[in-house]
């Protein structure tokens, strides 16, 4: 139900919440697993079989999270991100920020290859943020080759694939066919994830597998360039009209708390944001505490 949660907000990744709760390579696999050769397994009637191979059970257990939180909190998070802005943005700020910390310390081994991912992985994630969104329209084709980007960046830590969908233009039109229950477009969205999700998941499964230090450190870098995205506080520059006729910022850059209470006549609520980034890191330090007690 967080990755579900973290996937709705345009910023924050699912993948991020997989990664710090210790489900990350365990899902890849799974995901990686589901082959087509899976369906002829099913027909001749090896569905015990299929069943354990692809982990079915925690891939069940973890879909019904992920669908329930995004069908139950889709309403709210967009309430709290227009209501609320400063105070969510904190949330997730401090939740990436000791994120960097627990993926980092996962890499095996530093060196000059690894820093190099590390500053590739940052760099791509803050070139990523500052993007000028798109204005696809909203077509079945459109839709498909969005939520197959969109899913790859889903299982990225530190790249959000709701941002992704924001950059093509079509994250207000999912986010309403979700508020609606669209089932046409809902469902030519779900088979573009899936398509992008069997495709890109073997890859990512692939490179943890056999260079596990660079991809870390390209994945930690991915983190800290998308701070940029999630820091609460921002001043817009510039405003664009969406396909509603509602304008929406274009353009922003990162400012200081007293800087934006300044330049926007409104509270910074700096003091409710740095609670929520302290809460923040204590709840994914608890949980990662809690992941390690198990193992043992």
């Amino acid at each position: 139900m967080a990755m579900g949660a973290a996937d709705v907000v345009p910023g924050v990744s699912g993948g991020t919440i997989a990664f710090i709760s210790g489900i990350y390579d365990r899902l890849l696999a799974a995901v990686a697993a589901c082959t087509p050769n899976k369906l002829l397994w099913l027909a001749r009637g090896r569905v015990r079989e299929t069943w354990q191979a692809i982990d079915g059970t925690f891939l069940c257990i973890l879909l019904a999270g992920i669908f329930t939180s995004i069908a139950s909190l889709a309403r709210l998070i967009s309430y709290l991100l227009e209501q609320h802005p400063q105070l969510i943005w904190s949330f997730f700020f401090g939740l990436i920020v000791v994120s960097v910390l627990l993926v980092g310390r996962q890499i095996p081994r530093w060196s000059a290859w690894s820093v190099l991912a590390l500053l590739l992985g940052t760099v791509f994630a803050y070139l990523i943020t500052v993007a000028v969104p798109l204005q696809l329209p909203v077509t079945g084709p459109v839709i498909f080759l969005g939520a197959a980007i969109a899913i790859c960046a889903m299982i990225l830590p530190g790249i959000s694939g709701s941002f992704i969908l924001l950059l093509l233009g079509l994250y207000a039109s999912v986010l309403q066919a979700v508020k609606n229950f669209d089932v046409g477009l809902l469902a030519i969205f779900i088979l573009g994830c899936v398509a992008g999700l069997l495709s890109f998941s073997r890859l990512l499964s692939w490179l943890l597998s056999h260079a596990r230090s660079v991809t870390l450190a390209f994945l930690t870098g991915l983190l800290i360039g998308s701070l940029n995205k999630v820091w609460p506080w921002k001043q817009t520059l510039s405003w664009r009209e969406n396909s509603q006729g509602q304008l929406e910022p274009l353009v922003q850059s990162n400012v200081w708390p007293a800087q934006f209470q300044q330049l926007t006549g409104e509270p910074a609520y700096w003091q409710g944001g740095l609670a929520l980034m302290l809460l923040a890191v204590v709840l994914v330090l608890t949980l990662e505490y809690w992941g390690r007690q198990a193992e043992r």
